[in-house]
């Protein structure tokens, strides 16, 4: 592991780490005043409704958050970090930390010299906006240490994008480029939320599953996504005409072909936003890559994604060419 990534690493998993070290001492300090059975989970009452012992408590405290610390680590070395997604990552690990550790540590202490059947007063509210509290103070401290750790230089660097491919066309020549995309979870997806509306739907009314089969459609129809490029730009649609994603070509300042990691990058799979770029984003691999005027960034992950770069940079280039 490099150095770079070494420092990253550590300052993602830290706020974690500290909450662990702070977790584990809370419970060293009080186990002498705990019931033999935590109540660790509360209704909307604040009344405790299911209970665990003091080891397993203190195992799934300790393996939740470490178990984020590895998750934030890799997300840091594996992603690419530009100024606005280094801030939002290191402050979103903080601001979790914070929240989380409270918590954890807030259901020891209402269980402190509690009765076997859980705290009398159950779990006061006032917990939770305190590590609301702990979570947006914690935020900005992420965001500020942050910068300790260099950004990612854009990609895009040369001035008009000189350095990307093209491909050559002939004045007056049209072409045009098309890919379907596989999304192997897609299919399971649907399947999954169909029968989930109908578990709803038999469980307690027809009318709350139908919001869960009308997002399977939505799903089903892009099954197969398709990406074009052509004179309009970008498009990425389904099986039916809408809905669809187009980027046109007024909003590019070009367009590359690179390797993307789905979780790292972009936080999962699917049409995913993120603080300094979006995309359709089906697994991980090579995809295009389109620099938009705003700074932003789109991506598509598609196979041949090299053919689909460079034929929008020629397209860029024979409009700005007024051809």
């Amino acid at each position: 592991m490099t150095s770079k990534n070494l420092g990253r690493a550590t300052l993602a998993a830290l706020p974690f780490v500290l909450a662990l070290l702070v977790d584990l001492v809370v419970h060293l300090t009080v186990r002498d005043r705990l019931p033999d059975r935590l109540a660790v989970h509360f209704d909307a009452g604040g009344s405790a409704d299911r209970y665990m012992g003091f080891t397993a408590y203190l195992l799934y405290s300790l393996g939740a958050l470490l178990a984020l610390a590895v998750l934030w680590a890799v997300f840091a070395v594996n992603g690419e970090l530009r100024a606005r997604s280094r801030s939002w990552l290191f402050g979103g690990g903080f601001a979790l930390a914070a929240l989380l550790g409270y918590l954890l540590i807030a259901v020891l202490l209402v269980n402190v010299d509690a009765p076997e059947g859980g705290p009398a007063d159950g779990f006061p509210l006032w917990h939770v906006a305190v590590a609301v509290g702990a979570g947006a103070v914690a935020w900005p401290i992420g965001a500020l240490l942050s910068r300790l750790v260099p950004a990612d230089e854009s990609p895009d660097g040369d001035e008009g994008g000189a350095g990307r491919e093209r491909i050559a066309l002939a004045d007056g020549e049209v072409a045009g480029w098309a890919r379907g995309i596989g999304a192997w979870w897609a299919p399971l997806a649907v399947l999954a939320l169909l029968a989930a509306a109908v578990v709803v739907g038999r469980e307690q009314s027809w009318f709350a599953g139908a919001p869960l089969a009308v997002l399977a459609l939505l799903i089903g129809t892009f099954c197969r996504p398709h990406v074009t490029v052509d004179r309009r730009g970008l498009t990425v649609s389904g099986l039916l005409p809408r809905p669809r994603l187009r980027v046109p070509l007024e909003r590019m300042a070009g367009a590359d072909s690179r390797r993307v990691n789905a979780l790292a990058e972009y936080g999962g799979w699917g049409y995913r936003i993120r603080p300094d770029r979006s995309g359709v984003i089906t697994r991980s691999g090579e995809a295009i890559v389109v620099s938009l005027t705003s700074g932003r960034e789109f991506a598509v992950t598609v196979d041949d994604s090299a053919t689909g770069a460079a034929l929008l940079n020629t397209l860029l280039d024979q409009q700005r060419a007024g051809r």
